[in-house]
């Protein structure tokens, strides 16, 4: 992970910034070496133009008397250890030059054919001299007759112009080093104070996807690393709460599924021993093992419906009364109510409320829920059905006097597998199922309870308008009209 880290920002952050300083130090030499050339030149213009402006003298001067004039000028030109004074002739050739000596020239300067070619006489040239000296001439044509002179031309050093500007160079570079060096160091100091915390988090994750939810990660950090971290210590949190849950209902439906085996185990071998149909003993025997057996196929049954769930709920919608499926659901719970010793009491509203849902599944929803209302309800007591509706929503409001749910119990008992202190036998998943069922219908599964005073469970379903699309289902679930 470090190594993969380093290697894109190298790839993305350094190697952008390296090539931006590149190009900004390029372009900054170019415009260094640019403006000192440009300055040399135009001081070397200034002061051929200075010269050329002094012999103007007029018509009356003579092309002798200018010639001579220039050279006087040459002989008497102050500036000899900066400059290099020269008059060319007609024929491209240094004539005189204040050095003294003409230089050896093989071919016409670059500098005087620019001149030639210019409208305002002028021209500019940078070479090398023979000893390999860096220099720059600047030639301006004659504006007048002058012997056989054409042009005044002056040349000067670059040397001290260079030195500069390999001064400012090795300054501006030594600028980028250092930026590039911090941005380095900067860069790994970032990198690092992600990677190593990183590290931490992934060496914890590893050791909780091994099954050890017991350890947390130390947060030292207030930033997405730290929200991380938060996030990774609350998962795991949360899988340890389910893996408990997971184990408490491992251990809890194995006790409910041996009980009935044990009591069907028993019977069985009592059956076996009386071997006479007529005994009260046999009759006895064969309807408890129906019961229990029953009973084992509602409990496998209702496991295998929770599985099937968490693969996709399947749902057969249509558009549906939802009072007569509560009225159905009452005189399907209505023998076993009564065989308790539990009182119903139910009045069907006169107006249907129609719902866009699979009858099979909201059916399952409210005999779950007046299941669980029995079995927590004593002998005597009342359970209570209201439907009411508020135009948008339908409220299914099933109320029981039973023993009440705990209030540390009460947020958790629409959790998978959960079971509170005071639960009855059961898979611990009853709740669970008609939460998943009732929102795969866009609908809510509320629950008030007191303790020692009973329970409510409202069912809440958009109620469906008569023209209207019939929404798309849940992600998730299927829909098969």
């Amino acid at each position: 992970m470090n190594s993969s880290i380093t290697r894109r920002w190298v790839r993305g952050s350094l190697l952008i910034t390296i090539l931006v300083l590149v190009a900004a130090e390029t372009v900054f030499l170019y415009f260094t070496v640019t403006m000192n050339y440009d300055s040399v030149r135009r001081a070397l213009e200034s002061r051929v133009s200075t010269i050329i402006t002094q012999l103007s003298v007029g018509d009356t001067q003579t092309e002798e008397g200018r010639g001579v004039l220039l050279r006087r000028m040459l002989e008497q030109f102050s500036e000899k250890d900066k400059f290099e004074l020269m008059l060319v002739n007609s024929a491209g050739r240094v004539a005189v030059s204040t050095t003294g000596a003409a230089p050896v020239q093989t071919e016409t300067p670059a500098d005087l054919v620019a001149a030639l070619q210019s409208e305002d006489g002028m021209g500019s040239a940078v070479y090398r001299t023979p000893m390999g000296e860096k220099v720059m001439a600047v030639t301006s044509l004659l504006p007048f007759a002058a012997e056989d002179l054409i042009a005044v031309r002056i040349v000067t050093s670059l040397t001290l112009v260079d030195d500069n500007i390999g001064t400012i160079t090795a300054a501006s570079m030594a600028i980028v080093m250092v930026v590039i060096l911090v941005s380095i160091r900067s860069g790994l100091f970032f990198i690092r104070s992600i990677v190593l915390p990183i590290g931490e988090i992934e060496e914890t994750a590893a050791r909780m996807a091994k099954g050890n939810l017991d350890i947390r990660i130390t947060n030292k950090y207030n930033d997405e690393i730290g929200k991380l971290a938060d996030t990774i210590n609350h998962m795991a949190g949360e899988l340890d709460k389910s893996e408990r849950m997971k184990n408490e209902f491992i251990s809890s439906v194995s006790h409910e599924l041996r009980t009935p085996l044990t009591s069907i185990k028993g019977w069985i071998e009592t059956i076996g021993r009386v071997n006479d149909p007529s005994d009260p003993s046999f009759h006895r025997g064969v309807q408890i093992i129906a019961n229990e057996t029953d009973r084992l196929y509602a409990m496998v049954e209702e496991l295998l419906d929770f599985s099937r769930m968490q693969s996709g709920l399947k749902l057969e919608r249509e558009v549906l009364d939802l009072v007569a499926e509560v009225s159905d659901a009452a005189i399907m719970a209505q023998p076993r109510v009564a065989g308790e010793g539990i009182r119903l009491e139910y009045t069907e509203p006169e107006l249907p409320m129609p719902v866009y849902a699979d009858p099979r599944r909201l059916r399952q929803v409210f005999v779950n829920i007046l299941d669980n209302a029995v079995k927590y309800s004593d002998a005597g007591s009342t359970i209570f059905i209201e439907i009411l509706s508020d135009g948008v929503n339908a409220y299914v409001n099933i109320t029981d006097e039973g023993q009440g749910i705990a209030p540390e119990d009460l947020e958790n008992v629409k959790v998978k597998f959960y079971k509170g202190r005071g639960a009855v036998r059961g898979s611990g998943i009853g709740l669970a199922v008609v939460d998943e069922i009732v929102t795969a219908h866009g609908g809510g599964v509320e629950i008030q309870s007191e303790l020692g005073h009973g329970t409510t469970v409202t069912v809440r379903l958009p109620l469906y308008k008569k023209g209207e699309k019939t929404p798309e289902p849940e992600k998730g679930t299927e829909s098969n009209v």
